[in-house]
């Protein structure tokens, strides 16, 4: 059957030598807008005695220092509580966010009303690549707080035309009660939350779960990798009937990929909005297209408070093959495959929370996990903790069977405990199922 594409963007289907040429003008304009302003990029420019007029991009664009989450924390400390990476007065801006800070401490970033609309245009893109327009209603079950992604993929959906819903500050009961009243079409959620609903669900109807038959054919799902760890994806379609769409953006930089509706498994990266790198995150050098590396991102539209060459810490493979839907966008093949900084050693294994996951979640009498790695001098163990769900005889063979598919995908021998029924933490957003103790 034929792939209608009448939905995509022209902009989105040029030659990567076209689009080479745009990310260059781009940069250099951004460039010219920060030089003289005394801010972090001017500064650090200088710093390293680069004159960006002396620049021709995009083939001088490895001559520009890289940027890190550290230095940018380090610089709201030095001058708080904003740092020095805003480009205009602090009068002009209009949007505050938050990164979550499940790390460390947390990142303050301000928009004007010029950078922030940059920043919708780009969630418009997700929007396009989910095939979600104007006729559908859209459900958003976070609370409102500072954390970006609400608000852009809210505002985003309202001038695109289509209904939205907020749903914050209400129980999970109460969330689903208005999914049935309201009828959306989208969620728009993580990965961890699309399963709390469907667990939700199924405890209210005695072990069924009624969404499968609701009016949601598409969630979007975003803030962890499991939108594209099969086992997990592959839960959250079978329990909603609908399809799942990834997506991924950081607070500091935007909204930076989406899976197109033609293509899963996938992310392409917006490169008419971003320079995409990707770099051995050792020694810092740019890698050839297909190794896995640290993605490293280059914002163009926010130019209110840019990042260039920013260390995002997500571990990826891009592809630059033609994907079928026509877009020429460079593909993250199998989306953001982990956080860098998320890996441990264990036994001389190194070992991802999405691997775990992927395990985890292919164990469909498994409701809920946590991993813990416990570190003692220069000793790692882990050790997984299930609920099982109640209906499921034998929570022990369970155990047993997970502990043996652990032993299977990461070589480790892993013990793994089957705990009482709510026992395990539930999440909202970004999910933290992976601790690491002394």
């Amino acid at each position: 059957m034929p792939v209608d594409v009448s939905h995509i963007p022209e902009t989105e289907c040029r030659s990567r030598e076209d689009l080479k040429i745009h990310q260059g003008e781009r940069l250099r304009q951004l460039l010219h807008l920060i030089d003289g302003k005394k801010n972090f990029y001017v500064k650090k420019l200088a710093t390293a005695g680069i004159n960006p007029s002396d620049l021709v991009f995009p083939k001088d664009l490895e001559t520009l220092p890289i940027t890190t989450k550290a230095e940018l924390i380090a610089d709201q400390e030095i001058s708080p509580p904003w740092g020095t990476v805003l480009t205009e007065p602090i009068d002009h801006y209009t949007r505050y966010n938050q990164t979550s800070s499940t790390t460390g401490h947390p990142l303050r970033w301000l928009d004007t009303s010029e950078s922030w609309q940059w920043m919708l245009k780009c969630w418009k893109s997700v929007y396009t690549g989910a095939k979600v327009g104007a006729r559908d209603r859209i459900f958003f079950p976070f609370s409102f707080g500072p954390f970006l992604g609400f608000w852009t993929a809210f505002e985003a959906g309202t001038q695109i035309g289509a209904h939205c819903v907020p749903a914050g500050g209400m129980t999970s009961e109460d969330r689903l009660q208005l999914i049935k009243i309201t009828a959306p079409t989208v969620i728009c959620c993580t990965p961890t939350y699309a399963l709390r609903l469907l667990e939700v669900s199924r405890n209210i109807h005695g072990g069924e779960t009624s969404l499968a038959d609701s009016s949601v054919r598409v969630l979007i799902v975003a803030g962890e990798p499991g939108g594209n760890i099969t086992s997990t994806r592959t839960l959250i379609e079978r329990g909603w009937g609908a399809r799942v769409i990834d997506h991924h953006g950081m607070t500091e930089v935007g909204p930076v990929s989406f899976e197109c509706w033609e293509n899963p498994g996938g992310l392409h990266l917006n490169e008419r909005e971003f320079i995409c790198e990707v770099h051995d995150p050792e020694t810092g050098r740019p890698l050839p297209v297909g190794e896995q590396g640290e993605l490293v991102i280059t914002n163009l539209g926010r130019t209110a408070s840019p990042v260039i060459r920013y260390r995002t810490g997500d571990l990826v493979q891009v592809s630059h093959e033609p994907c079928i839907c026509g877009r020429t966008l460079a593909r993250l093949e199998g989306g953001i495959l982990s956080r860098i900084d998320d890996m441990v050693c264990v036994s001389g294994v190194n070992v991802y929370p999405s691997s775990i996951e992927s395990v985890m979640r292919d164990i469909r009498e498994i409701v809920e996990y946590r991993a813990t790695i416990k570190v003692q001098g220069a000793l790692r163990t882990l050790a997984v903790e299930i609920e099982v769900d109640p209906a499921a005889p034998q929570p022990h063979a369970i155990s047993q069977r997970a502990a043996r598919a652990l032993r299977e995908a990461l070589g480790l021998t892993t013990p793994v405990t089957a705990v009482s029924a709510g026992t395990l933490p539930r999440f909202e957003m970004k999910a933290r199922r992976c601790l690491v103790v002394p």
